[in-house]
């Protein structure tokens, strides 16, 4: 019982569409029918402002990271259990019950999951993200990069539990997957490329 708690509440932390909430009350408007239409951080960023994409970046991490250390801290530091609420969380802000299942890509959410679970790792996997998005300015694919890149740093630095590296492997399948939109405008050339753009 103590398990599918922990799955069920890291879920509807996941869910929590704080990018949502913030532009709601920022703007009255609703970040779904802004830009590309998503909830995260890079969307509010490039439609709303830059504090509120920094905002809604953090608080997104927070609770990746918050719903896998609740689970460490319920279950005696079980890998499995940790890995389990690690893709929970990641569910629940790509399909969020409280917007009708219309969520984001979980980046932000699997960076926090991971930043938890596999830390050095989590850092070599940013590290090909900044150098990725810094090379050909595109967010999605330094994201990308960063979700394939996981679940090898994880076993080369981190040698975590076994359960930890199906997590990663399975968490970077799943971002890359919630990327598809993004791959197909990459490879058309027409992927909006990074613009800190919006106010302050």
């Amino acid at each position: 019982m103590t398990g599918a708690l922990i799955l069920v509440c890291a879920y509807l932390v996941g869910g929590i569409p704080f990018g949502y909430v913030l532009v709601r009350l920022r703007t009255g408007r609703d970040v779904r029918a802004m830009g590309s239409g998503n909830i995260g951080a890079t969307n509010v960023l490039r439609t709303t402002s830059r504090t509120l994409g920094v905002v809604t970046l953090l608080l997104d991490i927070g609770k990746g990271y918050l719903a896998v250390w609740a689970a460490g801290r319920l279950t005696g530091g079980s890998p499995v259990w940790m890995s389990a609420a690690a893709l929970a969380v990641m569910a629940g802000h790509a399909f969020p019950v409280f917007l009708k299942f219309r969520g984001g890509k979980a980046v932000a959410s699997f960076v926090g999951a991971f930043l938890c679970l596999t830390p050095l790792a989590l850092a070599a996997a940013l590290a090909i993200l900044v150098a990725v998005v810094a090379w050909k300015r595109y967010i999605s694919l330094g994201s990308i990069a960063a979700a394939a890149a996981l679940p090898l740093a994880a076993w080369l630095i981190s040698r975590p539990a076994p359960p930890v590296i199906a997590a990663a492997a399975a968490a970077g399948a799943f971002v890359i997957w919630r990327h598809q939109e993004n791959i197909a405008r990459l490879r058309a050339g027409k992927e909006n490329v990074l613009s800190f753009g919006g106010r302050s």
